[in-house]
Order: C-alpha cells, then structure tokens, then sequence
C-alpha cells in the first residue's frame, strides 16, 4: 500500500475489485471502521454548529449562559458542553464544564439545564481548555 497516499489505495482496490491469479492467495484484508447508519436518523439529531452560541436555560425559562463549545473526551463515551456564565456580553464571564447529557436539546431552537440557575453555575470550578 501505498503509505504517501492510502486513501487513493484504498479507493482503487475497492474499485478494482478481486482480481487474483489462479495460484495466488488473496492477501490479508485490513478493516476499517464504519458503521452502517440511517441518514433519515441523523439528519433530525442536533448540529453541533447550532448548538454552539445557543443560550441556555433552566426549566423556569432564565438565561444561565451560553454553550460556549462542545467537547468529546479521549475514550469519545462522554460528552461535555463547555457553558458561559456570569459576566455581561463576555466580559467577566467564565467557563464551565458540565454533561451534555445533561443537557435537554428537545424542545425545537432552546437548550435548557434542568435543576441549574446563575448562582450555582458562577460557584461551579472554572473551566480551562489545555494547550
């Protein structure tokens, strides 16, 4: 396989086909990882791009902060909603971590987290993205 360019390598054998000689052994396949999946199903879920600048809010309808950035840990099991609090248009607002499972994205154009208010998010550690 060609190592400067395993894209193309990949994409001409599957073009190619099978194509052994009569004595040949087939060579050893390599997997790649991909998942079937249904289109129609991902097409309803959530942008990241719209979710990112939303504002968030708690379950009586207050602002609390804004999703400032999504995040996916190493192992990709958890997601985290980086949040914006406290502060006004940006200025002394902070950063915090929280799930975004916890996170409810199903009522159409709100974000909202159950159980959260001001205080208690501008009290939570402050987040701070690594270099």
């Amino acid at each position: 396989m060609n190592r400067h360019f395993p894209a193309l390598a990949v994409a001409a054998a599957l073009l190619a086909g099978p194509a052994l000689a009569q004595d040949a052994q087939p060579a050893p396949q390599e997997t790649v990882g991909v998942v079937k999946v249904d289109p129609a199903t991902i097409a309803i879920g959530w942008r990241a791009s719209k979710i990112i600048g939303s504002t968030v809010e708690n379950e009586h309808g207050e602002t609390i902060g804004t999703v400032d950035d999504l995040i996916l840990t190493a192992d990709q099991q958890v997601p985290f909603a980086i949040l914006s609090v406290g502060g006004f248009l940006g200025i002394g607002s902070k950063l915090v971590a929280v799930s975004y499972l916890d996170l409810d994205t199903t009522q159409k154009g709100k974000t909202i987290l159950k159980g959260a208010s001001k205080d208690m998010l501008n009290a939570a550690a402050e987040f701070k993205y690594a270099e």
